[in-house]
């Protein structure tokens, strides 16, 4: 890719990296922080197999669903903070018991990729639409020009349909 060439592109482009990279780097405060159970099975992966929540698994008698929810409302009880609570968690089943993966380490690709995959997708959509708008088709006729017996022939093909 040129920047040299086309140097507009490069800002908007630069501006909606840090703008995508900004999210998924900033602190995850909203206005539920406050810690409950629900919140907190919400955001674990139910280690029975179902490859869903814990809230959301709909097995029923599902062994580690009760054991996982019992275990948070244990936690929140004692006065522990989510982070706190997700932590024991992981260190109890792994980090596959996170429903969203961390943002670091290898994990950091699950983030960063798809947002780099689809500037650069759209990148090169943008560069081919121009390309073909401006490079005129090889062989091409000047507009308003048409081969005489070519406009005769289909006329009187339209003369024996019509």
């Amino acid at each position: 890719m040129k920047m040299a060439k086309n140097p507009r592109l490069f800002l908007p482009i630069a501006l909606a990296v840090a703008w995508l990279l900004a999210g998924v780097f900033a602190p995850r405060a909203t206005a539920a922080s406050q810690t409950t159970a629900t919140a907190i099975e919400g955001g674990l992966t139910c280690q029975c197999g179902c490859q869903q929540t814990v809230s959301g698994c709909n097995h029923e008698g599902c062994g580690s669903k009760a054991e996982m929810q019992a275990m948070a409302e244990k936690e929140v009880a004692s006065g522990k903070d989510s982070a706190g609570i997700l932590q024991d968690f992981v260190l109890r089943y792994g980090t596959q018991v996170l429903a969203t993966p961390p943002p670091n380490g290898f994990n950091l690709m699950v983030w960063i990729l798809p947002v780099v995959g689809g500037i650069m997708g759209l990148t090169l959509v943008v560069l081919l639409v121009r390309r073909w708008r401006q490079a005129p088709a090889a062989g091409s006729a000047e507009p308003g020009t048409v081969d005489p017996q070519a406009l005769a022939e289909v006329e009187e093909e339209m003369k024996h349909l019509g």
